[in-house]
């Protein structure tokens, strides 16, 4: 699974866990509402990037859901690593 897969398929689960709109949650990943939609259609994004949001996600995951099994859930958050 490459990481623009992993990244979708967190975002996904993350959207209908939380009925959180895929836009909204692209505008506070990314900073653009169609920044999901476009790495879904083969768009890419940096390292930087991909580490910062996927620590965003863990560091919002509901209590209690079940984390994307095929994905690699950051142990200690960037923000975390900074202080």
């Amino acid at each position: 699974m490459t990481l623009r897969d992993q990244l979708i398929l967190t975002a996904d689960k993350f959207c209908a866990l939380t009925g959180m709109s895929r836009s909204r949650l692209s505008t506070l990943l990314l900073s653009g509402g169609k920044r999901l939609d476009m790495i879904r259609s083969g768009g890419d994004i940096g390292t930087a990037r991909f580490e910062s949001a996927m620590s965003w996600f863990s560091d919002n995951w509901p209590a209690g859901a079940e984390w994307p099994a095929d994905v690699a859930r950051p142990i200690q958050s960037l923000q975390e690593a900074a202080e």
